[in-house]
Formats: C-alpha cells, sequence, structure tokens
C-alpha cells in the first residue's frame, strides 16, 4: 500500500485529530522532505503562561518538520521552530503534557506521541494504525512536497 496524504488526513487516520486541522494551524506547505506549518498559538485554548508570553512577541510562528528516522514502526520527526524567542525543544516541552492528555483523551496507546530531547517528537505509527487495521505494516513515512506519504504491507 502506499498513500499521499495531507497532514490533515494523516492525523484523522492515526485517530489524532477529527476530520479537520486544529484552527491554530494556519498553513501546511513543504518543499521536499520538510512539511512546513504556520501556527496562531492565540487560537489554543489554555495556553501555558510562557507561551502566552511569547505571542505577545510573535503571534505567529512557523514549524519546519522533517522525518529524521523510520524504525520499527516509529517516525522520528525533527521539528525546528520558534515563538516569541522560545526555541523549539522548549516549546515541545511546554506541549509535552498537553499531548500526553489529548493521546489519553482520545483513549489511543500511552507513549503513541511522545516528546523527545532535542526538539523531536516519536509518533509510532504502527501502534495508532494497528487499532484501524491489525493486518498492515507500516514500512515508511516520509514528507514530500508537502503531504504525507506513508508505505506499508498488508
Amino acid at each position: 500500500m502506499h498513500h499521499e496524504l495531507t497532514l490533515a488526513e494523516t492525523l484523522h487516520a492515526l485517530g489524532l485529530l477529527g476530520k479537520k486541522l486544529p484552527s491554530f494551524i494556519t498553513s501546511v506547505s513543504g518543499r521536499g522532505d520538510e512539511l512546513d506549518l504556520v501556527v496562531d498559538p492565540r487560537q489554543v485554548k489554555r495556553l501555558p503562561a510562557p507561551l502566552k508570553l511569547a505571542t505577545r512577541v510573535a503571534p505567529t510562528a512557523r514549524a519546519r518538520l522533517r522525518v529524521e528516522r523510520f524504525a520499527d514502526g516509529v517516525a522520528t520527526i525533527a521539528v525546528d521552530a520558534s515563538a516569541g524567542g522560545l526555541p523549539a525543544h522548549k516549546l515541545l516541552g511546554l506541549a509535552a503534557s498537553r499531548i500526553e492528555s489529548v493521546v489519553a483523551a482520545k483513549g489511543l496507546p500511552a507513549g503513541s506521541v511522545r516528546v523527545l530531547p532535542d526538539a523531536r517528537i516519536a509518533l509510532d505509527v504502527q501502534r495508532l494504525v494497528q487499532r484501524t487495521d491489525p493486518g498492515v505494516r507500516i514500512t515508511d513515512v516520509a514528507f514530500k512536497d508537502g503531504i504525507v506519504v506513508i508505505d506499508g504491507v498488508a
């Protein structure tokens, strides 16, 4: 199987989001192996205090995502971003507990989305896909010109 999906379609297929991206993601594009996001953090409910301060300085933020590696069903995604002087590793650190609570609230496997040191996210695509397609084995995940490419075998 070979799927080329938008970010919204990918996150929906993995059970992480509804059919639409959250309102705080205002743009998704990309070139080559990078996915570019424009984010308006002011649209995030219950924003941590340090981020609230940062949004006064920079009301929008840009993030570049790149699949650093894919192994054993897990995509490790490098995040290059900053908002109001806060670098990506601090932004992700502030968002880590929020991400964990969303994963838990959706009934997804614990640890299927993890914030790692050095501004990286581990997305266990295999575990997330197993819930709806138990016979599928994911062989690769990549970004290509603003879309997500997922390969697997049934």
